[in-house]
Order: C-alpha cells, then structure tokens, then sequence
C-alpha cells in the first residue's frame, strides 16, 4: 500500500506524515496508515489492521496513505 495524493499531471506530494500521536482507529496502537475516505471522512489504523482491512478499505478509499515500512527501517541507519 503506497499511495501519494495528486496534485497535477507530472507534481505529486506525499501525504502529510503520521505523528506517533496518531491511533489506530480498531485498537489505540500508533497509526501508521491513513484512509481519505470517499465520503471525506478519515480512519487510522495500525500497520496491522491496516494490512488486514486492506481489500475492504481500497472500495471505500479516495487515497490511502502508508508508513508501515518505518517499522522495518534500520536503526542503524539513523544515527
């Protein structure tokens, strides 16, 4: 799941990024997914439950943002 909004033909900017203040939606952990949905509303969820809705979220979803991938990213790399 990665998703950008889009802004022009050739321009796209990525999704404001989540805070780790930011909760899932389904049980409280932090939100590393974002759902604009069609309607206007917005969910978060945990990469968890955002991977396990997944399917049912791209039928209701105008843009589905992802971080999910920070939780792999090498410590290591930071510093």
């Amino acid at each position: 799941m990665h998703m950008t909004e889009s802004v022009a033909a050739n321009q796209t900017i990525s999704a404001e990024e989540l805070l780790a203040t930011d909760r899932c939606d389904r049980c409280g952990a932090q939100a590393y997914v974002r759902v604009s949905l069609n309607n206007g509303g917005e969910l978060m969820f945990c990469a968890h439950h955002g991977h396990e809705y997944e399917s049912a979220l791209r039928q209701v979803a105008a843009d589905i943002h992802d971080e999910s991938q920070r939780l792999q990213a090498d410590p290591a790399a930071s510093n």
